[in-house]
């Protein structure tokens, strides 16, 4: 878990040095000078998943529309499932609200949270507000 969260650090800084001057020329301010904290959170399989397969397509349908929600919100930056891995993660999101709590109470809104069906795990995560990572709603919501 420590490797994994270590590359993933390190793969996001490098994509964010290819917008740092930009960010700068913009702010004023260089991107290390701007770190602020987000939600890293992990999905692993659940222990409800025995669903039939109508369910848990639907499940999976309002956890896909619920993801498209909470990114028009704003508070979802990144989503995203994993390839087949030994380690059992579904997938992640990073989320931009100030709290564990306010990260824990918008996961129970996820009907495959909801339902048993997924698990999550929160982790306090830092970086720089460039790329993705602007506060605030998207300039442009994004639609299916």
């Amino acid at each position: 878990m420590r490797k994994f969260s270590l590359l993933l650090v390190l793969i996001v800084l490098v994509c964010a040095a290819g917008f740092a001057q930009q960010k700068e020329a913009t702010t004023g301010k260089k991107p290390a000078d701007q770190i602020r904290q987000y939600w890293f959170v992990i999905l692993t399989k659940g222990p409800n998943r025995a669903q039939d397969s109508a369910t848990a397509a639907e499940i999976q349908k309002a956890h896909l529309n619920n993801i498209n929600r909470l990114y028009n919100e704003g508070k979802i930056k990144v989503a995203g499932p994993f390839g087949k891995n030994e380690l059992g993660y579904q997938g992640l999101f990073i989320i931009d609200c100030p709290t564990r709590e306010e990260v824990e109470q918008l996961l129970q809104t996820d009907k495959a949270v909801a339902s048993g069906r997924l698990k999550f795990e929160v982790l306090p995560w830092y970086t720089a507000p460039i790329g993705s990572f602007v506060p605030g709603k998207p300039a442009k919501p994004y639609n299916d």
